[in-house]
C-alpha cells in the first residue's frame, strides 16, 4: 500500500523533499500558501515586462542539486540553461580599491596581489588549504545530526584541528591574508548565512572556496526558473501541487500529526513535512503545550538571522559595463555590522549588494532595459526600527549608494519599482522577525543544536530548508532535503534499496586534488 506525505510550502527544501520521495513511490501531496512555486526563491513578474528574483540571486555549487535530480531520472543541465559567471562578482571597498572576482586562479592571483602586495600568492594557498577542509567535513553535512552523540563521532573529532570551530571566519582568514580588504572579500559570504565574519565560526571559509573552485552561476530566468522547473518535473512525477492554499491548522493524534487543513478541506498523510518558516510555522500551527524543547519561549530566546531591505527596479535603458554581480563593503564594515546585530539601527553607509543581470540574461526585462536588485542586509524586525518612518528614507540612502558604486543617473531611468522591509518579509511572506536567513548559524545553533531534520517535539514531522541541519543557502537546502527524505523513507519502512540512488557530495576532481 503506497504511503502519503504532506509537504507544506513549494520552497526549494519541498520540491526537492518531494522530487526525491516521489522518485521512491510515496503519494506526495504540497500545500502551498502562494499561487507559484519556489517560495522565497521564486520570481517577481510585472505587466511591464520586468522579471526579479524574490531572494537569491547566486547559484552555487549545483552538484548537490544534480545529484537530486540524476536520482530522479533528470539532468540538471538539460532541464535548467545555467551560465557560468566570469567575473563571478565586482567588490567596491568603501575604505577604498576594488576586486574583480575571478574562478582562473592565475587572474585571481593577479587581482588580489594588485589590491595589496603583501598577499600575493595567498590566493592559492587559501584554496588549497580549503579544498582538504571542505573533501574532509563534507560528508558530515550530509548526515543527521540528533544528538550529541552524533557530534561525538571520532570521525569527527579528529577534524576538530583543521576545522577550528572555535575560531571566528575572519581569524581563520587571518592565517592567509594581511589585508582586511582582501579578507572580506573572502568572508562577505558569511552573510549568505545572514551573519558576521566576526562572529561566524571558521568552517564556514568553504563558501567562498565553492565559489571559486565550483563556480558562480546564473540560471536564464533567475533563480526562480530552477524552482519552476522543480515543480514541474515533481508534478510529471505524480506529486500534487496544490497552490493557494494555505494551511491553517493541523489535526493532531497526541503528539502525531495525521492531518493538514486548508481552507478547501482536510488531508491526512502518513507523515508530513514543514519546508515553511520553521519558527512562524511551530508559534501558529503547533500548540506550544505540544513543543517539550523548542516551545514558543525557547524559540523567542534564539538567536535569528539578519533581515534585508530590498528594492527591485526597472530601468530605462542598460549598464553594460556594471558586471552581473556589484557588492559595495562599507567603509566602517565593523560599525554596520554592529548596527545590525547588536544596536539594531539603521546605518548611513550600509553595505550592499546588486544585480546587473541584463549583462548576462536578456530574458529579464524588455529590449533596451534592465532591471537592477538591490539588498542591504539590515537588523531584523525590532522596535528600534520603525520602517513605515524609515523606509522612505532608507530608499533614498540605497539609491545614493548606487553612485558610490559607479552605478549612475538610476533615478532618472526608473520604470517600475518594488520594495520589501523586514516588515513586508514578516507579515506577508510570513518568515519569523523577517530574518531571512532563518537561525543564525553560530556554534550554539548548528548540528545538533538546530531544530532536527525529523523533528524531535512531534511524531511523523520532518524539517525542510534553512531552519534546520545543514542550514541556509541553496545549496545547503537541497542537501537538508535529500537527508529529510533519507530520514522518512526509513521511518516508513522503505528500505534503502527502494531509495533512489545517491553519489557522494564531494566530486571525485576535487578529492584527488586535495590528497583525500
Amino acid at each position: 500500500m503506497s504511503r502519503t506525505v504532506n509537504i507544506i510550502g513549494a520552497g526549494p527544501g519541498g520540491l526537492a523533499c518531494a522530487m526525491l520521495l516521489a522518485a521512491a513511490g510515496v503519494r506526495v501531496r504540497i500545500l502551498e500558501r502562494l499561487a507559484f512555486p519556489g517560495g522565497r526563491t521564486s520570481t517577481i513578474t510585472t505587466p511591464e515586462g520586468f522579471r526579479f528574483d524574490l531572494g537569491p540571486t547566486f547559484f552555487l555549487y549545483p552538484r548537490v542539486l544534480e545529484d537530486i535530480f540524476t536520482a530522479c531520472g533528470r539532468d540538471l543541465r538539460r532541464e535548467v540553461d545555467m551560465v557560468r559567471l566570469d567575473p563571478q562578482y565586482r567588490l567596491v571597498f568603501g575604505s577604498g580599491g576594488e576586486l574583480l572576482a575571478t574562478p582562473d586562479i592565475e587572474r585571481m592571483e593577479a587581482e588580489v596581489a594588485r589590491l595589496s602586495p603583501a598577499d600575493a600568492g595567498s590566493f592559492t594557498r587559501f584554496m588549497d588549504a580549503n579544498r582538504e577542509k571542505f573533501c574532509r567535513f563534507a560528508p558530515f553535512l550530509e548526515q543527521p545530526f540528533e544528538s550529541w552523540r552524533d557530534l561525538a563521532k571520532t570521525e569527527l573529532l579528529k577534524l576538530m584541528p583543521l576545522l577550528k570551530p572555535w575560531r571566528s571566519l575572519d581569524s581563520e582568514l587571518g592565517r592567509f591574508f594581511r589585508d582586511e580588504r582582501v579578507r572580506l572579500a573572502f568572508t562577505f559570504q558569511s552573510k549568505y548565512l545572514g551573519m558576521s565574519p566576526f562572529r561566524c565560526p571558521s568552517l564556514f571559509s568553504i563558501l567562498s572556496f565553492l565559489e571559486y573552485e565550483h563556480g558562480v552561476y546564473h540560471p536564464i530566468g533567475g533563480c526562480g526558473a530552477v524552482s519552476t522547473a522543480m515543480a514541474r518535473i515533481a508534478t510529471e512525477m505524480g506529486v500534487e501541487i496544490h497552490y493557494g492554499e494555505p494551511v491553517e491548522s493541523l489535526r493532531f493524534e497526541g503528539r502525531k500529526v495525521v492531518a493538514a487543513q486548508t481552507g478547501n478541506g482536510e488531508y491526512e498523510a502518513d507523515a508530513t513535512v514543514v519546508n515553511a518558516d520553521f519558527a512562524r510555522t511551530m508559534t501558529t500551527l503547533v500548540p506550544n503545550r505540544l513543543r517539550r524543547k523548542w516551545s514558543d519561549r525557547k524559540i523567542a530566546s534564539k538567536r535569528f538571522s539578519c533581515s534585508t531591505f530590498m528594492l527591485y527596479l526597472g530601468i530605462d535603458g542598460r549598464y553594460d559595463n556594471t558586471p552581473h554581480h556589484t557588492i559595495y563593503l562599507s567603509e566602517k564594515y565593523r560599525e554596520n555590522l554592529a548596527d545590525i546585530e547588536t544596536r539594531h539601527t539603521l546605518g548611513s553607509d550600509p553595505s550592499m549588494y546588486v544585480q546587473n543581470a541584463g549583462v548576462t540574461d536578456p530574458t529579464l526585462a524588455p529590449e533596451g532595459q534592465s532591471t537592477l536588485y538591490l539588498l542591504i542586509p539590515v537588523t531584523h524586525r525590532h522596535p528600534n526600527v520603525d520602517w513605515r518612518r524609515e523606509a522612505p528614507r532608507f530608499r533614498e540612502v540605497a539609491l545614493d549608494q548606487l553612485e558610490r558604486m559607479g552605478i549612475n543617473g538610476v533615478r532618472q531611468r526608473i520604470r517600475y519599482e518594488k520594495m520589501i522591509t523586514p516588515d513586508d518579509w514578516q507579515d506577508d511572506y510570513q518568515i519569523y522577525r523577517g530574518a531571512t536567513f532563518n537561525l543564525s548559524h553560530d556554534l550554539g545553533q548548528m548540528l545538533h543544536m538546530r531544530p532536527h531534520n525529523r523533528f524531535e517535539d512531534l511524531e511523523r514531522v520532518y524539517l525542510v530548508g534553512g531552519g534546520t541541519h545543514p542550514g541556509s543557502g541553496l545549496p545547503v537546502i537541497y542537501s537538508s532535503a535529500r537527508i529529510t527524505a533519507e530520514l522518512l523513507l526509513g521511518d516508513l519502512g522503505l528500505s534503502s534499496a527502494d531509495s533512489p540512488p545517491r553519489r557522494a557530495l564531494v566530486h571525485k576532481q576535487t578529492a584527488t586534488a586535495a590528497g583525500v
